[in-house]
């Protein structure tokens, strides 16, 4: 970046970032918002991308099953990497031949860059070292490509569109109680398609979304609201295993799309 990008927003502050580096890119100190944007502009072309920023900060970000998931991917490509840095600063992108300073100011965003050499260098050498000495985060959720892909592989092509059309019809997925988080949707989906909570608790399970005990509490706060219902299914050897069902008209009369937004707000009453 060669000139100060003025009224933008921040992912186009950070695409242009990501188109004019080859190398590597560190995110020093960035806001929730300006992590979520990057997760979202990031693709497989660009450069490598260090994060260095507040533990409270990613522990925040990384609570959406959204941005956690596509970050995951990003690390799996070894396109992202990401450390604890708690020293305060502005939030900077810095390469070795740049720094930009993220600014916001009356709703609109600005990168401000310099073209002092010197003042280039130090800010490299700082923030190389300062990477050096950081823990790694640990991203706990697992890659939403790997998590479609088993999903598809277990339970088969309509769980698996269905859970990703529910996904895009979000603006976040976060465990808060009042939303949808993503073991919340993987139930919801099965019950759409009547599969058994056997099936889609050991996927989650298994793929790293959460153990079977959380699967089956969640079943059992969504079944006490109304929005799944359970069958018992004879099987040959052992207890019966519970079919899911979706427990309301308005749900099941709804497309994958329109799923979300009436299981929120039955969630929220």
């Amino acid at each position: 970046m060669e000139s100060n990008l003025l009224e933008r927003t921040v992912a186009d502050v950070l695409s242009e970032a990501l188109s004019t580096v080859d190398d590597e890119l560190f995110v020093v100190n960035p806001t929730t918002e300006t992590i979520d944007e990057l997760v979202s502009v990031m693709d497989g072309d660009g450069p490598t991308v260090r994060l260095l920023a507040t533990e409270d900060v990613l522990k925040s970000v990384m609570d959406d099953f959204l941005v956690a998931s596509r970050a995951a991917d990003h690390v799996e490509a070894d396109r992202l990497e990401i450390r604890t840095y708690e020293e305060p600063t502005n939030t900077l992108l810095v390469t070795d031949s740049t720094v930009v300073s993220v600014v916001r100011a009356d709703g609109r965003v600005a990168g401000l860059t310099t073209d002092d050499e010197a003042f280039i260098e130090s800010a490299y050498d700082r923030f190389s070292e300062a990477w050096d000495d950081a823990e790694a985060f640990n991203l706990r959720t697992p890659a939403l490509s790997r998590v479609e892909s088993t999903l598809r592989d277990g339970l088969g092509e309509p769980t698996a569109d269905d859970f990703e059309s529910v996904l895009a019809s979000l603006e976040t997925a976060r465990g808060n109680g009042e939303g949808l988080d993503e073991v919340t949707i993987s139930l919801l989906v099965a019950a759409k398609n009547e599969d058994l909570l056997y099936d889609i608790s050991k996927w989650g399970e298994d793929v790293g979304i959460a153990s079977k005990a959380t699967f089956s509490r969640t079943k059992s706060r969504m079944e006490e609201m109304g929005l799944i219902d359970t069958e018992k299914v004879p099987i040959d050897v052992g207890r019966p295993r519970l079919r899911l069902k979706l427990g309301d008209d308005r749900l099941r009369d709804a497309d994958a799309g329109q799923l979300a937004s009436i299981a929120q707000s039955m969630l929220a009453a």
